[in-house]
């Protein structure tokens, strides 16, 4: 009985050594992975064109300084790709902030730089709370179902937006630059607006 229980012992401590020594090696793999992966692993990966920085940050180069959002594309991804297609094409390189209000927000985008030009894309509405530095669609009064397809504005403050949550497409916010916001006023030029930050 007593040479039983001794082999019973005996293999119970085996097997538990065993597992503990394969877990132990498992997590120390794993770790090492991430930690210090090989330069060889590094050079050779290239991150396809939908996942670079480009695809989700924009700067808006004021003559104060430069601005830096970050896009939702996972949120409103068509109001994200237009929005870098215009930026990157130029498009709002030295248009103007034609409507400052303080407190509340700074509006830019309009080819004409009345409040009226632009046209027009499906709202791609969420509930991502506007705060300050906040990024959003224009829009008519007349319906949330469509917002302007050019027009944009930026939150001053968290009070003065916040009440259009869910009404009008969220689909960034400022990273850094609060500064440079906080300088805007109306008629000053959007000297460039990129996806190539600084």
């Amino acid at each position: 009985m007593k040479k039983n229980l001794f082999i019973i012992a005996l293999m119970t401590f085996i097997l538990s050594a065993c597992g503990n020594k394969s877990q132990t090696t498992d997590n120390d793999l794993k770790i090492d992975q991430v930690a210090t992966p090989s330069s060889d692993l590094i050079s050779s990966v290239t991150p396809s064109p939908k996942n670079t920085e480009s695809a989700e940050y924009a700067a808006i180069t004021t003559k104060d300084g430069q601005i830096v959002v970050k896009l939702y594309s996972k949120e409103a991804p068509k109001t994200v790709a237009n929005f870098l297609k215009k930026a990157n094409s130029g498009f709002y390189n030295n248009l103007t902030f034609h409507r400052v209000i303080a407190d509340f927000m700074a509006q830019g985008g309009d080819p004409t730089g009345t409040g009226t030009g632009g046209n027009r894309q499906k709202s791609e509405l969420n509930t991502i709370p506007f705060k300050r530095g906040s990024l959003g669609l224009a829009r008519t009064a007349e319906t949330k179902e469509y917002s302007n397809d050019s027009q944009f504005f930026i939150c001053f403050t968290d009070n003065g937006c916040q009440h259009l949550t869910g009404d009008y497409v969220n689909f960034g916010e400022v990273i850094s630059g609060f500064d440079v916001l906080d300088k805007i006023k109306q008629g000053d030029k959007i000297i460039q607006l990129s996806s190539k930050t600084k």
